[in-house]
């Protein structure tokens, strides 16, 4: 059964490949200049390729990850051909480099859901197959394989970073997350989330022994009540665990490869004063909260086809039922946090070539109490999107959950690329769907991958004193 899985796995990947690689010869002629953020990261990679590595353009923000793997790939593939001439380091070469860890990316997805889903193992060859082949089309993260981005290679090294953790090589992991934050310097979260799996783990163990003796509370820390006693209860043992120097030493026996990480990212952060290199100026932290509501409703589109059905909504309006002090409580946060939090990024307003900004456009700037009227839904979403965690330890969610928090709320701009990464992890976390689900969700990617590239290649449009022709995309 499992040489038949890798020969299908197989065949897929080199349909995947082929098929994507019509597509990028597709876009490469369209769109032969560098596009967009390309301006700034091609001509750094070409500095590279030629041996400038003391020469940086100040407007790039983040560090040199993606033109040093560049470099690296292209180097020895020139050398071994005898290329020469502009073909060397050309824009279709560097945007070449996003395939390949498109090809990457599957492969990793695939290894991934083999591993959390191990227990499912000998029943689920067909819909872990196509789960990792609809996950690899994630149109956010697809579309960016076809241009010179660091979203490929940033959600390449972060997976990979997490499927050493999974494996127990925490070394290896390290590692690997330091490449991460070469590409992306947020990347920093998701490798403490890599660690931060490691305490959840042990919190549950912690946890198992000290209530295994009482009768009313032999349940997991996953079956506590929503609930303000349930909070209460787990604040405590949380406190009580992290002030135990038994507990902390049995952590870092295990995590201190990526306390090493998060030194060296701390020393970087005071020597560079701040986490951004580059231009500062656009990229400004600031508590917006309601970046986790955008997010909530993203993730609840994109997953439409695998995570809501009659049962789940029945289970909502019988929650609501069941605890509406509760939701009445999250609901006042909600219009609180919408109220005094909300920022909005001038390029968002400004830039009409990117989804977003016909999103805000449309729906938040139809009137001035749509942002309001939007609570019920996030509340739904949410609900919904920690509905698919039920099977993972509260433990394990409560870390998620802080990792999402830090990835989203600090940033001003709403930005649908930087959803890519907490997506994939809900996505993978989430019990597999079955063959149907699978089937509806890949359908519905494969519609949006086709409508966002044939309105990237065809839908072109230009601004008032500018030659230059724009494109629509993500």
């Amino acid at each position: 059964m499992e040489k038949f899985e890798g020969y299908i796995f197989t065949a897929l990947c080199s349909i995947n490949f082929f098929i994507s690689c019509l597509l990028f010869s597709r876009v490469t002629r369209e769109q032969r200049e560098p596009y967009m953020d390309e301006i700034f990261h091609i001509p750094q990679a070409q500095k590279y390729c030629r041996g400038k590595f003391n020469e940086w353009d100040p407007m790039i923000t983040t560090l040199p990850g993606l033109y040093l793997v560049s470099v690296g790939v292209i180097k020895p593939v020139v050398w071994l051909t005898e290329l020469t001439g502009e073909v060397v380091c050309s824009t279709a070469m560097l945007r070449f480099i996003n395939l390949l860890f498109n090809c990457g990316n599957l492969y990793l997805i695939y290894l991934l859901l083999c591993k959390l889903h191990l227990r499912e193992k000998a029943r689920t060859t067909s819909r872990r197959v196509l789960s990792a082949l609809s996950l690899s089309t994630f149109p956010v993260l697809y579309f960016f394989n076809f241009l010179y981005y660091t979203d490929a290679g940033s959600t390449f090294f972060i997976l990979f970073t997490y499927l050493m953790t999974l494996y127990g090589c925490h070394k290896a992991s390290a590692l690997l997350g330091v490449c991460s934050v070469l590409f992306r310097q947020t990347n920093i979260i998701w490798v403490a989330f890599c660690a931060a799996t490691l305490v959840a783990a042990k919190m549950d163990e912690a946890w198992r022994v000290e209530h295994s003796k009482k009768r009313d509370e032999k349940s997991p820390p996953s079956q506590i009540p929503l609930s303000f006693s349930g909070a209460k209860k787990i604040l405590l043992f949380t406190l009580e665990f992290l002030t135990s120097p038994s507990h902390v030493k049995a952590v870092l026996l295990v995590a201190w490869p990526y306390a090493v990480v998060g030194a060296g990212f701390l020393v970087f952060v005071m020597l560079n004063d701040g986490i951004v290199v580059g231009d500062r100026t656009s990229h400004e932290a600031c508590l917006n909260f309601p970046q986790l509501f955008y997010f909530f409703s993203f993730s609840l589109f994109f997953s439409l086809p695998v995570s809501l059905c009659y049962h789940r909504v029945l289970r909502f309006l019988q929650a609501l039922k069941k605890q509406p002090l509760f939701f009445l409580f999250v609901t006042g946060i909600s219009l609180l946090l919408v109220w005094k939090f909300t920022f909005v990024h001038k390029y968002l307003l400004a830039d009409n070539r990117h989804f977003p900004f016909y999103v805000w456009n449309k729906l938040f700037q139809r009137h001035e109490l749509m942002r309001f009227l939007l609570i019920p839904p996030y509340i739904f979403a949410g609900w919904n999107f920690l509905d698919s965690f039920k099977s993972r330890s509260l433990f394990w969610t409560l870390a998620f959950l802080a990792c999402l928090v830090a990835a989203t709320v600090p940033q001003k701009l709403l930005e649908f690329r930087y959803f890519i990464v907490p997506y994939l992890m809900y996505r993978l976390h989430m019990p597999l769907p079955s063959l149907p689900r699978l089937i509806g969700e890949f359908l519905l990617y494969t519609a949006v991958n086709i409508a966002t590239i044939y309105i990237f290649i065809t839908k072109t449009f230009h601004w008032p004193n500018s030659t230059a022709t724009q494109r629509f995309m993500w």
